[in-house]
């Protein structure tokens, strides 16, 4: 017998979402890059991409299991 939660996929896109997050904290600081009025924004933006990838990744499957 086929259950749908088997079926279902796993995968939430949060391991991206923590890698684009690190990538946008690591072009940040740098000048060439980004320009020095977005350099702030960059920072604030990656780590709420990563944060949030964070939180499909690990912390939303440990939530539903209690």
């Amino acid at each position: 017998m086929v259950h749908s939660e088997h079926n279902r996929s796993k995968n939430s896109g949060g391991f991206a979402l923590i890698i684009l997050g690190a990538l946008l904290l690591i072009i940040g600081p740098q000048e060439a890059i980004v320009p020095k009025s977005m350099s702030i924004a960059t920072w604030i933006v990656g780590l709420i991409i990563g944060g949030l990838g964070f939180y499909l990744k690990f912390l939303r499957g440990r939530t539903k299991q209690q």
